[in-house]
């Protein structure tokens, strides 16, 4: 049913300009421009917008490594994700940049905004201070002791072991990741947003509607220990927008790159005479959505709403959330060749193949996607190639060699033909909703009725037949007409295939055109719309994705790059100390208040020893209950916060899921020694 038109602004988050996009960008990307496809579709004024997140440390310091300056270096990352992004077909009505003078002045409006009203204040912190670089350093550019468990090189915000999180004032033996030198306490004076002020606000837009309840409830977190107020303010030097009356103080880059959406739709509104304030004024009539990565769901629901709150502008009608990329069940790896550059897939594979993949598997939830590389394969050729292409490939040619390229006036089988019609309302609330999977579901249910009916009807034969030539030719055009409906639906998705389908069909796709069917119409001659994926092209792209460690160039250890570096080498003599043992764990229990450490209970063969170990993605207690394992025997007790930890089991694999305790031979006893 024809709807009232909308006032749609959508936001995909910004890429990050010193990376290339790779197959978990993309995941968002593809996400928010088959929604967009489908509003436009639908006859909404939908814009869509986006930009580079161009500010802060690690570019400024990318930049210097190359020698060039940040904005250079922006003005190439963001060409490049510019240009993958189009190859993939995800078209943006605006792709900026936040390092722009329409975001300056509206960081400027804000501040300003929220300063008088009296959400800004400022006072003196302690802060860790490069001395060689003359920089003070973000929490990510320090490396040291855990102060909770010990952990060395461990991050300035949080332990990867024990999940404890602290200021990077509490590091033990800190060290900077930009030059390796020790850091020095400095003061200076910082800018802050009253958060808190927020809190009643915040809790009522939490629960308006705006999330989904998964992520509601978890940012409902945040409150148990109050809000805090929040430093938006960062040091000399440092690539940003100077925060207006300072000097040698800037917007944190989480600041200005929000604001960026608004920029990249100011500067968009600017070009084409459109009332940008419409969208953006606290009464707005218009809609607002930010489609997002579960990892950053704090800046844009708490941190943002409250600005905008504060500034006296519209919150956003929905921020829409989804989980990371996986690929083969696994963490994203570059050994493994599954670290996959968007530019490595386009040099080999069709983008509508990952665009069909991806919504097939994308609903409405905060779940992770995996992209299993076969299943991929067999999906594609199955549903597109199989399915949906093959309609038309097997009607097209009686309709062009025996009907003079013309489809006949008659609909056989109105009832099939109905179903199709019928199954528009429900395909379009599954794109509303963000269920592309049931959208996809049911497509494909659609697309095998036609297939049984083209079966069913057998027109290769009845094209021989005496008398069966008008039955034949109803048939086929019923069968190129299904293929025509699926292509309606099936246009957000794959916006190219449709072009095609466009031409052979002679005709324009608009959701509307599903409820209508060609009769004594002419086509084009059909020409193969999609070839098959080819395994060969998707294990060269893994290939291709694949570290070459021997041929790749030496890497500062302490570049901010290098996220683990490899530490001192140590002495044969010194290793052969380490005492490992034969363990059995008696009992395996979780760690009230820890995220990823287990309580382990491990039999030396006469002695008991309790062992926190960080294995709890891998693994839950139950399935560790009576196995063998190997651990350090010799190593002196740690203290943590959750009690003694008496030694260490050892495990290998690249984290997550696939981490794997070792285990030893069978035949093999507790406390034995292992050589």
């Amino acid at each position: 049913m024809p709807t009232e038109p909308r006032k749609i602004l959508v936001t995909s988050a910004l890429p990050y300009a010193n990376g290339s996009i790779h197959l978990g960008h993309l995941l968002e990307h593809i996400q928010t421009d088959i929604w967009t496809r489908f509003q436009r579709m639908r006859g909404h004024q939908c814009y869509s917008v986006c930009a580079d997140d161009a500010h802060g440390t690690p570019v400024m310091l990318k930049a210097q490594e190359l020698g060039i300056t940040p904005e250079e270096m922006v003005a190439q990352t963001r060409a490049e994700h510019h240009q993958d992004l189009l190859d993939f077909h995800i078209e943006y009505d605006n792709y900026y940049v936040t390092h722009s003078e329409e975001n300056k002045e509206l960081c400027e409006e804000i501040y300003n905004r929220l300063n008088d009203a009296g959400y800004i204040s400022k006072r003196t912190i302690s802060q860790l201070y490069d001395p060689e670089k003359n920089m003070f350093l973000p929490d990510r550019f320090v490396k040291g002791t855990c102060p909770s468990c010990g952990a060395e090189n461990q991050n300035g915000d949080s332990c990867d072991v024990c999940s404890s999180t602290y200021s990077p004032t509490e590091v033990i033996n800190p060290r900077s990741v930009v030059s390796g030198a020790t850091p020095v306490l400095k003061d200076s004076e910082h800018y802050f947003f009253d958060l808190p002020k927020f809190e009643s606000m915040l809790k009522d837009w939490l629960v308006s509607g705006a999330l989904q309840e998964e992520i509601a409830n978890k940012l409902k977190e945040w409150f148990e220990e109050g809000l805090q107020q929040w430093d938006i303010s960062r040091d000399a030097p440092y690539f940003g927008f100077e925060i207006p009356g300072t000097k040698d103080k800037f917007f944190y880059v989480w600041v200005d790159a929000p604001v960026g959406y608004m920029a990249s739709f100011k500067n968009y509104c600017n070009q084409h005479n459109i009332d940008f304030d419409s969208y953006w004024n606290a009464d707005s009539d218009a809609e607002l959505y930010h489609f997002i990565g579960k990892d950053i769901t704090y800046f844009h629901c708490l941190f943002w709403p409250a600005i905008l709150e504060g500034a006296g502008l519209r919150k956003p009608t929905g921020v829409n959330v989804h989980g990371f990329v996986t690929v083969n069940g696994a963490k994203m790896s570059k050994s493994t060749g599954t670290f996959i550059k968007g530019r490595t897939y386009l040099n080999h594979l069709n983008p509508e193949y990952l665009r069909y993949y991806y919504a097939s598997k994308l609903n409405d939830g905060v779940t992770d996607i995996d992209l299993n590389l076969e299943d991929f394969a067999q999906k594609v050729n199955s549903d597109l190639v199989g399915k949906v292409v093959n309609i038309a490939s097997r009607c097209a040619s009686f309709i062009t060699k025996r009907f003079d390229g013309k489809l006949s006036e008659n609909v056989i089988e109105p009832e099939l033909v109905a179903q199709f019609h019928q199954a528009a309302d429900g395909i379009a609330e599954a794109f509303e909703k963000r269920q592309y999977n049931r959208a996809i579901r049911d497509i494909m249910g659609l697309a095998d009725k036609a297939n049984q009916f083209i079966d069913a009807q057998a027109p290769w034969v009845t094209i021989k037949e005496e008398g069966k030539q008008q039955f034949t030719h109803d048939v086929c055009s019923l069968g190129i007409n299904l293929f025509r409906i699926l292509m309606v639906y099936l246009k957000p998705v794959l916006p190219t295939l449709a072009q095609q389908a466009e031409s052979f069909l002679n005709d324009k796709l608009t959701w509307e055109s599903a409820q209508t069917v060609l009769t004594n119409h002419e086509i084009n001659k059909f020409k193969a719309l999609m070839q098959r994926v080819d395994m060969d092209k998707v294990n060269k792209v893994i290939e291709d994705s694949k570290e070459n460690l021997e041929s790749s160039p030496k890497v500062d250890p302490n570049s901010p790059l290098v996220k683990d570096p490899i530490g001192e080498t140590i002495a044969f003599d010194d290793f052969a100390k380490v005492d490992l043992r034969i363990a059995k764990i008696a009992k395996a229990e979780h760690v009230e208040g820890a995220d990823k450490l287990l309580r382990l209970q491990l039999d030396l063969g006469g002695e008991t020893r309790q062992v926190f170990a960080g294995i709890k993605s891998a693994y839950q207690p139950e399935q560790l209950e009576g196995k063998l394992t190997v651990m350090v025997a010799n190593l002196a007790p740690r203290k943590m916060r959750f009690g003694l930890s008496e030694g260490m089991v050892l495990a290998a694999g690249p984290g997550g899921s696939d981490l794997w305790i070792l285990e030893p031979h069978e035949g093999a006893q507790p406390g034995m020694k292992v050589k």
